[in-house]
């Protein structure tokens, strides 16, 4: 049985999420109160439907209720975007994930019982500073406020060294979760595992220590 999602919100970031979704396979319902932006995605989602999402009648006559996940993309208007979640919640959704404009707006979808908020202009815009400032870095992704994963291409400085011989973990306080060759994907690889110039290292740890690899190591 086909996995259920609803987005609220059609817009760039929630049409993205449509269209992801679908090419995996689940039964998405788009709805937004634009009639042109349900169009557009009336041959892409499962469904698409105008309606208004601070509408809890509305809401329950759509059966969201049986969906196990639902996500809020809803756009400039945080009212909306916050009464649609306090609907939700009030509702029993199982997953409620909310796209947050600014800190402030995270803070009140956080006491409302958004399951996860998610920042994806602030995001992207960390993850392309990253890429944009170190030559090594190929992309970012923040874990938390003190942890992150990052794939950095191993220059010619560690070419055909092992993991053992360069003691990552011990010396810089990092793991290698994944070493990606060509089309090669190596996961976990063994401390003997040597590594070539080109190859993508995917590296989770603390962002000062990542710092001190890339410095050391990549630079």
């Amino acid at each position: 049985m086909k996995r259920q999602y609803a987005v609220i919100g059609l817009g760039r970031f929630g049409g993205g999420v449509v269209r992801a979704l679908v090419e995996q396979g689940m039964e998405v319902l788009g709805i937004d109160m634009d009639e042109d932006r349900v169009n557009e995605y009336s041959s892409i989602a499962t469904h698409a439907v105008v309606a208004d999402s601070t509408d809890e009648g509305v809401l329950k006559s759509l059966g969201v209720r049986n969906f196990e996940h639902v996500i809020v993309a809803i756009g400039e208007n945080l009212q909306s975007s916050i009464l649609t979640t306090l609907i939700l919640k009030d509702m029993g959704i199982d997953k409620i994930t909310v796209k947050a404009q600014n800190d402030y707006h995270e803070r009140v979808l956080l006491k409302i019982g958004a399951d996860r908020i998610i920042h994806p202009e602030r995001d992207m815009g960390i993850r392309i500073a990253h890429q944009v400032v170190s030559k090594s870095v190929l992309d970012y992704l923040e874990l938390s406020d003190e942890y992150s994963i990052v794939e950095m291409v191993a220059g010619s400085k560690i070419e055909g060294k092992s993991l053992l011989e360069m003691d990552i973990r011990a010396k810089y306080g990092c793991n290698v979760v994944a070493i990606k060759r060509d089309h090669e994907v190596i996961v976990s690889p063994h401390a003997n595992q040597p590594v070539q110039e080109g190859d993508v290292l995917i590296v989770i740890g603390a962002e000062k220590d990542i710092n001190r690899l890339e410095d050391n190591l990549m630079a």
